[in-house]
Protein backbone atom coordinates (compact mmCIF):
# COMPACT_ATOMS: atom_id res chain seq x y z
CA UNK A 1 0.00 0.00 0.00
CA UNK A 2 1.20 3.30 -1.05
CA UNK A 3 1.86 6.15 1.63
CA UNK A 4 -1.14 8.57 1.95
CA UNK A 5 -0.46 12.06 0.09
CA UNK A 6 -2.12 15.16 0.81
CA UNK A 7 -1.97 18.67 0.55
CA UNK A 8 -4.24 21.99 1.75
CA UNK A 9 -4.24 25.32 -0.23
CA UNK A 10 -6.33 28.30 0.57
CA UNK A 11 -6.68 31.60 0.89
CA UNK A 12 -5.56 33.67 4.00
CA UNK A 13 -4.33 36.96 5.26
CA UNK A 14 -2.01 37.97 7.80
CA UNK A 15 -0.69 40.92 9.44
CA UNK A 16 2.82 42.81 8.23
CA UNK A 17 5.11 44.76 9.95
CA UNK A 18 2.93 48.27 9.11
CA UNK A 19 -0.45 46.57 10.59
CA UNK A 20 -1.88 46.04 7.07
CA UNK A 21 -3.44 42.68 6.74
CA UNK A 22 -1.93 40.94 3.41
CA UNK A 23 -4.20 38.47 1.35
CA UNK A 24 -1.73 35.36 0.23
CA UNK A 25 -1.81 32.17 -0.69
CA UNK A 26 -0.89 29.34 1.33
CA UNK A 27 -0.58 25.70 1.01
CA UNK A 28 1.06 23.02 3.08
CA UNK A 29 0.98 19.03 3.80
CA UNK A 30 -1.82 17.46 5.78
CA UNK A 31 -0.31 16.29 8.40
CA UNK A 32 1.45 16.91 12.11
CA UNK A 33 4.90 18.13 10.57
CA UNK A 34 7.00 19.75 11.64
CA UNK A 35 7.72 21.40 8.26
CA UNK A 36 10.30 23.64 6.38
CA UNK A 37 8.83 26.61 4.97
CA UNK A 38 9.07 28.72 1.98
CA UNK A 39 7.68 32.05 1.29
CA UNK A 40 7.09 32.49 -2.68
CA UNK A 41 7.49 35.42 -4.20
CA UNK A 42 5.59 36.33 -7.36
CA UNK A 43 6.52 38.09 -10.54
CA UNK A 44 6.21 41.81 -11.44
CA UNK A 45 3.25 40.01 -13.83
CA UNK A 46 1.16 39.68 -10.59
CA UNK A 47 0.18 37.44 -8.04
CA UNK A 48 -1.24 34.94 -10.69
CA UNK A 49 -2.60 31.69 -11.17
CA UNK A 50 0.76 30.27 -12.45
CA UNK A 51 3.05 31.45 -8.71
CA UNK A 52 0.58 30.39 -6.44
CA UNK A 53 0.33 27.04 -8.55
CA UNK A 54 4.21 26.58 -7.59
CA UNK A 55 3.29 27.09 -3.96
CA UNK A 56 1.31 24.00 -3.96
CA UNK A 57 4.09 22.34 -5.93
CA UNK A 58 6.30 23.03 -2.74
CA UNK A 59 3.46 21.94 -0.44
CA UNK A 60 3.42 18.90 -2.29
CA UNK A 61 7.06 18.25 -2.01
CA UNK A 62 6.51 18.77 2.01
CA UNK A 63 7.20 22.68 2.49
CA UNK A 64 4.34 24.94 4.31
CA UNK A 65 4.22 27.27 1.16
CA UNK A 66 2.95 31.16 1.27
CA UNK A 67 3.00 33.25 -1.72
CA UNK A 68 2.07 37.02 -0.28
CA UNK A 69 0.43 39.50 -2.92
CA UNK A 70 2.65 42.33 -2.95
CA UNK A 71 0.45 44.18 -4.39
CA UNK A 72 -2.95 43.71 -2.12
CA UNK A 73 -2.41 48.21 -1.70
CA UNK A 74 -2.93 48.98 -5.28
CA UNK A 75 -5.88 46.28 -5.32
CA UNK A 76 -8.57 44.40 -5.99
CA UNK A 77 -8.49 43.69 -9.21
CA UNK A 78 -6.88 41.08 -12.17
CA UNK A 79 -3.37 40.51 -11.60
CA UNK A 80 -2.22 42.35 -14.67
CA UNK A 81 -4.64 45.36 -13.71
CA UNK A 82 -3.42 45.57 -10.27
CA UNK A 83 0.38 45.10 -11.50
CA UNK A 84 0.14 47.67 -14.07
CA UNK A 85 -1.09 49.94 -11.45
CA UNK A 86 1.65 49.26 -9.37
CA UNK A 87 4.15 49.38 -11.99
CA UNK A 88 3.17 53.15 -12.71
CA UNK A 89 3.93 54.24 -9.32
CA UNK A 90 7.43 52.77 -9.57
CA UNK A 91 6.36 49.51 -8.37
CA UNK A 92 6.84 47.93 -4.85
CA UNK A 93 8.63 50.16 -2.06
CA UNK A 94 11.92 47.81 -0.81
CA UNK A 95 10.76 48.95 2.48
CA UNK A 96 7.42 47.61 2.23
CA UNK A 97 8.26 45.03 0.45
CA UNK A 98 10.85 43.21 3.24
CA UNK A 99 7.88 44.70 6.33
CA UNK A 100 5.61 41.97 4.27
CA UNK A 101 8.22 39.68 4.20
CA UNK A 102 8.91 39.56 7.94
CA UNK A 103 5.18 40.16 8.38
CA UNK A 104 5.04 36.44 6.43
CA UNK A 105 7.71 34.91 8.59
CA UNK A 106 6.32 35.52 11.56
CA UNK A 107 2.77 33.62 10.14
CA UNK A 108 4.98 31.00 9.22
CA UNK A 109 7.01 30.22 12.67
CA UNK A 110 3.38 30.79 14.28
CA UNK A 111 2.22 27.15 12.55
CA UNK A 112 2.40 24.30 15.16
CA UNK A 113 3.52 22.40 12.15
CA UNK A 114 6.62 24.66 11.24
CA UNK A 115 10.18 23.40 12.04
CA UNK A 116 10.65 27.36 12.17
CA UNK A 117 13.76 27.34 8.94
CA UNK A 118 12.15 29.89 5.89
CA UNK A 119 13.37 29.53 2.60
CA UNK A 120 12.41 32.72 0.15
CA UNK A 121 12.20 32.21 -3.66
CA UNK A 122 11.17 34.54 -6.29
CA UNK A 123 10.81 35.72 -10.00
CA UNK A 124 11.76 38.41 -12.16
CA UNK A 125 11.10 41.27 -9.58
CA UNK A 126 10.67 38.69 -7.00
CA UNK A 127 14.25 37.28 -7.71
CA UNK A 128 15.73 41.16 -6.93
CA UNK A 129 13.42 40.92 -4.17
CA UNK A 130 14.84 37.87 -2.81
CA UNK A 131 17.86 39.03 -3.52
CA UNK A 132 17.62 41.79 -1.54
CA UNK A 133 15.87 40.03 1.64
CA UNK A 134 18.87 37.62 1.61
CA UNK A 135 20.92 41.08 2.83
CA UNK A 136 18.32 42.22 4.66
CA UNK A 137 16.86 40.21 7.05
CA UNK A 138 19.74 38.37 9.07
CA UNK A 139 17.03 35.48 9.89
CA UNK A 140 16.28 34.13 6.57
CA UNK A 141 17.60 30.26 6.40
CA UNK A 142 18.03 30.34 2.28
CA UNK A 143 17.28 32.23 -0.53
CA UNK A 144 16.80 31.53 -4.47
CA UNK A 145 17.12 33.89 -7.04
CA UNK A 146 15.06 32.83 -10.34
CA UNK A 147 16.47 35.36 -13.06
CA UNK A 148 15.72 38.17 -10.71
CA UNK A 149 16.65 41.64 -13.10
CA UNK A 150 18.04 45.12 -11.83
CA UNK A 151 20.35 43.14 -8.57
CA UNK A 152 22.49 45.48 -10.09
CA UNK A 153 20.87 48.78 -10.78
CA UNK A 154 22.68 51.87 -12.45
CA UNK A 155 22.97 55.44 -10.16
CA UNK A 156 20.19 56.22 -12.79
CA UNK A 157 17.49 53.62 -12.19
CA UNK A 158 17.60 54.00 -8.21
CA UNK A 159 14.85 55.95 -7.17
CA UNK A 160 12.81 56.92 -3.63
CA UNK A 161 10.81 53.47 -3.83
CA UNK A 162 14.22 51.14 -4.57
CA UNK A 163 17.11 53.83 -3.25
CA UNK A 164 19.47 51.30 -3.13
CA UNK A 165 20.70 48.16 -5.66
CA UNK A 166 20.48 44.90 -3.88
CA UNK A 167 23.70 44.25 -4.47
CA UNK A 168 24.77 46.57 -2.54
CA UNK A 169 23.62 44.43 0.46
CA UNK A 170 26.06 41.83 -0.33
CA UNK A 171 28.52 42.03 2.05
CA UNK A 172 25.47 41.46 4.38
CA UNK A 173 23.86 38.08 3.58
CA UNK A 174 23.97 35.38 5.77
CA UNK A 175 21.83 32.77 4.02
CA UNK A 176 22.74 30.54 1.59
CA UNK A 177 21.93 31.72 -1.88
CA UNK A 178 20.81 29.78 -4.80
CA UNK A 179 20.96 31.76 -8.50
CA UNK A 180 18.93 30.04 -11.51
CA UNK A 181 19.25 31.57 -15.16
CA UNK A 182 18.78 31.29 -18.76
CA UNK A 183 21.39 32.14 -20.80
CA UNK A 184 19.18 34.07 -23.26
CA UNK A 185 17.28 36.29 -20.85
CA UNK A 186 18.22 39.84 -20.94
CA UNK A 187 17.47 41.07 -17.25
CA UNK A 188 19.64 39.82 -15.90
CA UNK A 189 22.21 39.54 -18.71
CA UNK A 190 24.85 36.37 -18.21
CA UNK A 191 26.85 39.95 -17.83
CA UNK A 192 25.05 40.78 -15.28
CA UNK A 193 25.14 36.99 -13.72
CA UNK A 194 28.76 37.38 -13.66
CA UNK A 195 29.46 40.64 -11.76
CA UNK A 196 27.04 38.94 -8.83
CA UNK A 197 28.86 35.95 -9.08
CA UNK A 198 31.78 38.20 -8.99
CA UNK A 199 30.24 40.10 -5.55
CA UNK A 200 29.42 37.01 -3.88
CA UNK A 201 33.17 35.60 -3.99
CA UNK A 202 34.51 38.82 -2.86
CA UNK A 203 32.62 38.25 0.14
CA UNK A 204 33.00 34.79 0.87
CA UNK A 205 29.32 34.08 0.98
CA UNK A 206 27.47 30.56 0.31
CA UNK A 207 26.13 30.45 -3.43
CA UNK A 208 25.59 28.55 -6.36
CA UNK A 209 24.81 29.60 -9.31
CA UNK A 210 23.23 27.65 -12.25
CA UNK A 211 22.84 28.63 -15.75
CA UNK A 212 21.02 27.14 -18.82
CA UNK A 213 21.92 27.22 -22.39
CA UNK A 214 18.36 27.61 -24.53
CA UNK A 215 16.48 29.25 -22.09
CA UNK A 216 15.61 32.81 -21.24
CA UNK A 217 13.61 34.78 -19.17
CA UNK A 218 10.79 32.83 -16.93
CA UNK A 219 11.19 29.21 -18.22
CA UNK A 220 10.05 27.77 -15.06
CA UNK A 221 6.65 29.45 -16.18
CA UNK A 222 4.16 26.69 -17.81
CA UNK A 223 1.61 29.50 -18.94
CA UNK A 224 4.21 30.99 -21.34
CA UNK A 225 6.04 30.32 -24.74
CA UNK A 226 9.51 30.81 -22.90
CA UNK A 227 8.66 27.17 -20.89
CA UNK A 228 11.30 25.44 -21.38
CA UNK A 229 10.42 21.84 -19.62
CA UNK A 230 14.16 20.02 -19.88
CA UNK A 231 15.68 22.94 -18.22
CA UNK A 232 12.78 23.63 -15.99
CA UNK A 233 13.13 20.30 -14.67
CA UNK A 234 17.00 20.00 -13.89
CA UNK A 235 16.53 23.83 -12.58
CA UNK A 236 13.54 22.23 -10.17
CA UNK A 237 15.66 19.40 -8.72
CA UNK A 238 18.50 22.05 -7.77
CA UNK A 239 15.95 24.01 -5.92
CA UNK A 240 14.54 21.29 -3.87
CA UNK A 241 17.92 19.43 -3.25
CA UNK A 242 18.84 22.99 -2.00
CA UNK A 243 16.35 23.75 -0.07
CA UNK A 244 16.67 19.75 1.30
CA UNK A 245 19.75 20.51 2.82
CA UNK A 246 19.29 23.79 4.64
CA UNK A 247 16.21 24.02 5.89
CA UNK A 248 15.31 20.28 7.02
Amino acid sequence: MTTYQGLIAESVAYEAEDGEWISAYFARPIGPGPYPNVIVVHHMPGWDDATKWLASRFAFYGYNAICPNLYHREGPGEPDEVAAVARAAGGVPDDRFLGDMRGAMTYLRALPYSNGKIGMIGFCSGGRQTYLAAGRIPDLDAAVDCWGGRVIAPEDQLTERQPVAPIGYTADINCPVLGIFGNEDQSPTPEDVDKTEEELKKHGKDYEFHRYDGAGHGFFAIDRPGYRPVQATDAWEKVLGFYGRHLS
